[in-house]
Parts: C-alpha cells; structure tokens; sequence
C-alpha cells in the first residue's frame, strides 16, 4: 500500500523520491540548454536528437518534414511530458508551502499567485492543456488539481500541440526547406550565436537568487526551512498549560 503514497497531499514520499524527481526537472532544464545552444548543428543532420533535447515548437517545426510520422509522435510526445508529472509531484507533495515558495522565489508567477490563486485554480484544466511548463505543472500540483484532470490536459494538449505543428510544417513545407538551407548556410555564425544566448542564460541563473535552477536544487531545504518556521511559530504561540 505504499504506492498511494505518492499522491497524497501535502505528504512527500521518502527524500530518495523526492531527490530523484528534482533531479530528473533539472535534468530537463539542462537538456533544453544544451539543445538552445547546438540546435544549428542538430536541425539537419540530428532532427530526433535536437527533439529529445528541447522540443521547442519552432524546433518541432523545423525538423517535423525530415523524420517519420511514428518518430516524431514518439519522441515528441515522451520529451514534452517527461518532465510534467514529476513537477506535478513536486507541486503536490509540498502543497501550500510550493505555493508560497513559487510565489517568493518566482518574479513571473509571483504576482500570479498572489493575485489570482483562485483564477488558476478556475482555469487550470485550460492552463494545462495549453503552456504545461515546470512552474504550471507544479502549480496544478500545489492547488489542488486531481492527478487524473492534470493527466488528461497534459497529454491531450500535447497531442493536440503536436498534431497542429506537425500540419503546420506539412502546409508550409517549402518554406520551411528554405528556413532550413539559409541555417545551413549561416551555420557558423548561428551556432555562435546560439551558443553566446545560452551562456548569458547559464551565467544568469548561477548568478541570480531567483533562477528557475537554483531554485530546484535548493526546494528540499527552503521546504524544511519553512515547515521548521511553522513547527517553532505554533510552539512558540500554543498556550501554557
């Protein structure tokens, strides 16, 4: 009877669990990183690679006509929600004080959750459906949204997202071939480009306090911290018998 345990809220599992789901969100993060600075060389000669790395829509549309149907399904699919459950996870096991946690650390949702939790909690099916990015998916978690209305947004947005970029690229074909050769034309510069936007990225989120990475490493403790301050608060203010 230990599996339940998973998806009880408010109760993280034991911290091998919980050190393996953060884990696999950074991960995630990094994997995208890798892809944004070396999609130049990937686009052509590694379509499915560059998939697996970040599955970007403009990356999705730009290799969907050089892969099959059945690759680009596969690989797209499992890419875009590998990383959503377990954020959902993370959102769920630490409830309100994710919540409170986002809402400090985040300067993109903090002011979502401070001024519209019940507006996200309305439209969160929606929200799912259509931007299941990490901070969404731990939000549904946090909130409240049963695990089986995240799990059917999640996959049929991705399918559904999947399904309109794929017609995207069949209906522009031509012209993203051309897109395709001005990028192996320019390969070079490109790359370096790429290459440059993504250390700036990097070097901003080792440098700040607020980066999606630092974060994520630190959520264990900033979690214990806060159920520590609650624990002494609730000492400190219970009347003596």
């Amino acid at each position: 009877m230990s599996a339940p345990r998973f998806f009880i809220p408010g109760h993280p599992p034991a911290k091998p669990f919980v050190t393996l789901a953060i884990a696999i969100s950074i991960a995630s993060l990094v994997a995208g990183w890798i892809g944004d600075a070396i999609w130049v060389e990937l686009v052509e000669s590694h379509p499915l690679l560059l998939m697996a790395l970040t599955p970007r829509n403009r990356y999705l549309a730009l290799v969907s006509n050089e892969v099959s149907s059945v690759a680009y399904y596969v690989v797209g699919f499992l890419r875009l929600v590998g990383s959503d459950p377990v954020n959902y996870l993370l959102g769920l096991w630490f409830g309100d004080k994710a919540i409170a946690w986002v809402g400090r650390k985040s300067k993109t949702y903090g002011p979502l959750i401070d001024d519209g939790a019940s507006f996200f909690r309305r439209y969160s099916a929606p929200l799912i459906f259509l931007m299941p990015n990490n901070i969404i998916c731990a939000l549904a978690g946090a909130s409240g949204v049963k695990v089986r209305t995240f799990m059917v947004a999640n996959i049929t947005g991705t399918i559904a997202r999947l399904i309109v970029v794929r017609q995207f690229s069949s209906r522009f074909e031509s012209e993203i071939g051309g897109i395709t050769e001005w990028i192996g034309r320019y390969r070079t510069p490109l790359l370096i480009l790429s290459v440059l936007a993504v250390a700036w990225t990097v070097f901003g989120e080792f440098r700040g306090n607020d980066s999606e990475l630092k974060n994520l490493v630190h959520l264990e403790d900033e979690m214990d911290d806060t159920t520590d301050t609650t624990n002494t608060t609730d000492t400190t203010d219970a009347p003596e018998s």
